[in-house]
């Protein structure tokens, strides 16, 4: 069984995805920042989440159960992480498909001491009797229990101590209706832009004892898909190309030098997004052309197509969807050089006899 939070897809994961894999999970304990101080980015969050830790230590109450969504990589787990740290509780990490019956459930709410965090990953994908299971313990802080079959069967309700939940997603619109409604506070986080990622970058360089120059850490950002573990994961690449055929300094020319070989442009695009993008262009004359018939021309599942490929290039616009299915936008064919599309001729105008 896969450990909560890595990767699960067969395929190996890509230089600029950004979903965990054990090489990230052992050095992301290193880099993770402690405190809310140290963390970089999300502003408007961040500072929501320290009135809330404040509020709540001045009241010697949990904090409220949160929500945190939005696509990998981002800092989900650091932030619960953090949040745990700034209260001084413990947390208590799991993953959702990890959870499979109500007793694994109340094992995991029965070892919570007064306040401490339980950070449940992939919280969409909960089985749904257990999330049923979870709805008294988020509202009433108690457990039911059913004991013996039949007529003798008997309900005993089981305290637990006063906590929060922080539950993640890639998925918001998986959850059911009502657990997206016990979540106190719901955050949605954002690509980071190249100036965040960029002290990332040179923060995490610092840690790893690696001389970075700005010009350096803004090239790695910039090819960072807006996501810190693919900075994380590049800076590492990119590292090792320095020693290697450098002289351990990470300046402009290594990047530029490292992302060549490891085929990822100045967008950060690789090789399989410029082929997507090259497809719906050359073959379908720019779409728009369904997803199927997009995943059947790339020999990938429908869902590789729009949970790993699509998310940034529509979210940095590159790509379209329509009802008919989806399109290449005009900077997609500037991106890959190729002539704009023409302007359609309108439509004929008058009767028969015209």
């Amino acid at each position: 069984m896969p450990k909560p939070g890595i990767d699960e897809r067969d395929e190996p994961v890509r230089v600029v995805d950004g979903a965990l894999v054990p090489e990230d999970a052992r050095l992301e304990r290193s880099l993770r920042p402690k405190a809310l101080d140290d963390y970089v980015g999300q502003t408007k969050h961040k500072e929501n989440l320290r009135v809330f830790v404040e509020a709540a230590r001045r009241r010697k109450e949990p904090l409220d159960h949160l929500l945190l969504s939005g696509p990998p990589g981002l800092g989900k787990t650091t932030l619960a992480q953090i949040l745990a740290h700034e209260m001084g509780v413990e947390l208590h990490a799991t993953n959702g498909p990890v959870v499979e019956h109500k007793g694994a459930l109340a094992g995991v709410l029965t070892k919570l001491g007064p306040g401490d965090i339980l950070f449940i990953d992939e919280i969409h994908r909960l089985n749904p009797v257990v999330e049923e299971s979870l709805y008294p313990a988020m509202e009433d802080f108690r457990i039911d229990v059913m004991t013996g079959d039949g007529a003798f069967a008997s309900a005993i309700q089981i305290p637990v101590q006063p906590f929060t939940l922080i539950g993640a997603t890639t998925r918001t619109g998986l959850l059911t209706a009502p657990l997206f409604s016990r979540f106190g506070h719901i955050i949605r986080l954002d690509f980071y832009p190249v100036e965040d990622l960029a002290r990332i970058v040179r923060r995490s360089a610092e840690l790893l004892g690696s001389p970075i120059d700005d010009a350096a850490a803004t090239g790695i950002a910039r090819r960072s898909r807006g996501t810190p573990r693919v900075a994380n994961r590049l800076l590492r690449r990119v590292r090792d190309f320095a020693e290697v055929l450098g002289t351990g300094k990470l300046d402009a020319s290594i990047v530029a030098r490292s992302c060549e070989r490891l085929d990822i442009d100045d967008a950060g695009f690789d090789e399989m997004d410029r082929r997507l993008l090259r497809v719906i262009i050359e073959d379908y004359d720019g779409g728009p052309v369904g997803v199927e018939t997009l995943a059947a021309a790339l020999g990938e599942p429908r869902d590789t197509i729009e949970d790993v490929y699509e998310p940034y290039l529509l979210q940095q616009g590159y790509l379209g969807r329509t009802p008919r299915g989806r399109v290449a936008t005009r900077r997609a064919y500037e991106h890959l050089g190729a002539p704009p599309p023409a302007e359609k001729a309108p439509p004929p105008q008058g009767g028969l006899f015209d």
